[in-house]
């Protein structure tokens, strides 16, 4: 160790010399050009009225992201905490900002980013990225510094709602009308603990299911996104909130160009339901299924369906009479089509709502009442 910090000093020195000296160099030619009879340069530069920065250039997103990265947060926890196994201190690339000199606060770790989404201090971010910290730090682009309270957690859409107390605080505006596949975006966040950092990109697709959560209706951006911006916002061209930044999708760790954040209209839904009842509710029936195979489905004449595989003792579904083997084919006179779709169609469905599972049993066709619970909270 003290040979490589000998060798480290030596190559430092070899640098500073030459630089020292280089600076004494312009320095002297500065102050030479200085004096009366010393040439004069003539630069080429723009009319006033033509170099005004006032007016953003042609292409510039600068007032999209005056207007969002306010309310763009750092999360941090504290290092002291942190176990050595914890996955921020397993990455390479983490590890070395970690210990670099870039960071002057040892005694914390970057996390991740938040949203900050109300004037009473509700954060928006992701569940993953506070899931395991001990203490949730939240730093703010203007210094500002506060300890999150955990208002609640929902690791089935992988988001999280934060709260903290700061007066003045900036907040996010919330498009009102949905962005279009090849829409402009901007990525806002803290990739690899660096600090607040703004990407740019296009909407790629919509509805895109990753499986990363069992609740998923990603959009799609080629905007940057990297460890560290999980959480951060993605907005549209004039700055306003349409997505949670959430993951990537990459062979190597780093932006490939296919990053996935949650929409405004799912995330503000679970955070208003975590507001109002401390957890998202939705709807169950208590049964687990698996695809239809074509030769049972010729065998019962139908073409789609699921075949039940298990009933959970005491659910609705066993209540309503549903056995093993069943085939479910359809939910409220709708027929069903993948497991996917059902299940979304039941979880929409609120507690104590009352439905028809149409199922087929040995060739028999029968209409089973039912009425839907409350799905366990996932832990």
């Amino acid at each position: 160790m003290n040979r490589l910090r000998e060798q480290i000093a030596a190559i430092a020195s070899t640098i500073a010399l030459p630089a020292v000296a280089g600076l004494a160099i312009a320095m002297s030619v500065l102050w030479w050009q200085g004096r009366d009879g010393a040439p004069q340069l003539s630069l080429n530069v723009l009319p006033s009225a033509e170099r005004s920065m006032s007016t953003p250039p042609p292409g510039s997103y600068r007032e999209a992201v005056s207007r969002a990265a306010p309310a763009v947060v750092n999360i941090h926890t504290s290092t002291q905490n942190l176990a050595a196994d914890h996955p921020l201190l397993s990455d390479a690339t983490l590890r070395q900002y970690l210990n670099s000199n870039l960071r002057q606060d040892r005694s914390t770790a970057p996390l991740g980013s938040g949203v900050i989404i109300s004037n009473q201090g509700h954060i928006l971010t992701n569940h993953h990225v506070i899931a395991d910290a001990p203490v949730v730090l939240v730093e703010l682009r203007d210094g500002r510094r506060a300890i999150a309270r955990r208002v609640g957690s929902d690791p089935e859409s992988d988001l999280a709602v934060l709260q903290i107390e700061l007066p003045n605080l900036p907040v996010i505006p919330i498009a009102q009308s949905p962005s279009q596949i090849g829409d402009s975006v901007l990525a806002i966040g803290n990739p690899f603990g660096v600090g607040q950092s703004v990407t740019k990109g296009i909407l790629s697709a919509t509805g895109r299911i990753a499986g990363l959560a069992t609740f998923e209706d990603f959009i799609q951006t080629d905007a940057a996104i990297n460890p560290g911006n999980s959480g951060g916002a993605l907005t549209n061209i004039f700055g306003e909130l349409i997505g949670i930044n959430s993951a990537i999708f990459s062979r190597g760790g780093g932006s490939q160009g296919i990053g996935f954040a949650i929409p405004t209209s799912l995330a503000l839904d679970v955070m208003q339901q975590i507001l109002t009842f401390g957890r998202v509710i939705r709807g169950f029936l208590g049964i687990e299924v698996e695809a239809l195979s074509d030769e049972l489905g010729k065998t019962l004449g139908v073409m789609d369906g699921l075949v039940i595989t298990t009933v959970y003792r005491d659910s609705p579904a066993q209540i309503a009479g549903m056995l093993p083997g069943d085939v479910l084919a359809a939910i409220d006179g709708r027929p069903v089509t993948n497991g996917r779709t059902a299940m979304l169609q039941i979880t929409d469905m609120a507690p104590g709502q009352k439905t028809v599972l149409t199922v087929l049993r040995e060739q028999t066709q029968l209409d089973l009442n039912v009425e839907i619970g409350v799905r366990p909270q996932a832990q």
